[in-house]
């Protein structure tokens, strides 16, 4: 089983998108068996929200199956049950190399680094452009994907 975490400032947009994106690009793989797949928040100021409705809206635009959830909170206990821990943007980075002491397993990296492309994830919280944070988290988690089958 791989095990998969995806995380973002909120755990309302990107990490929620990441998870459910990657949800399906497994599950038409016919591989849902073999991952574990979900997503926490850095911080605390959307926890028990759930997914934000420019998220859905993209996600039903483009075929994406979703499930109404709870933003929760990653815990430095959460490390060592993940095989990926898959941040957003480098704000991320910081606060997930701080909360496992400098990432001893190398267990995280940004999402688009699997692509090959140094950059982050635009936050569309901020930027309104939920469409170019799908086409990012697609083809990050399309990368992803196909270094782990």
């Amino acid at each position: 089983m791989q095990k998969i975490l995806f995380v973002c400032h909120g755990n309302i947009c990107r990490s929620t998108m990441a998870e459910f994106v990657m949800k399906e690009l497994v599950r038409r793989a016919g591989r849902e068996a073999e991952f574990s797949i979900d997503s926490r928040a850095c911080r605390t100021d959307a926890i028990g929200s759930d997914t934000h409705p420019g998220t859905k809206k993209i996600l039903q635009e483009n075929g994406i199956p979703f499930t109404p959830r709870a933003a929760r909170q990653i815990r430095r206990e959460d490390y060592a049950q993940w095989d990926d821990i898959i941040a957003m943007d480098e704000e991320n980075m910081r606060d997930l190399m701080r909360l496992s002491s400098g990432d001893p397993d190398g267990k995280i990296a940004l999402l688009l680094s699997f692509a090959g492309e140094k950059r982050e994830v635009a936050d569309p919280w901020y930027t309104g452009n939920f469409a170019a944070t799908y086409d990012d988290v697609l083809r990050g988690c399309s990368a992803l994907l196909q270094k782990r089958l």
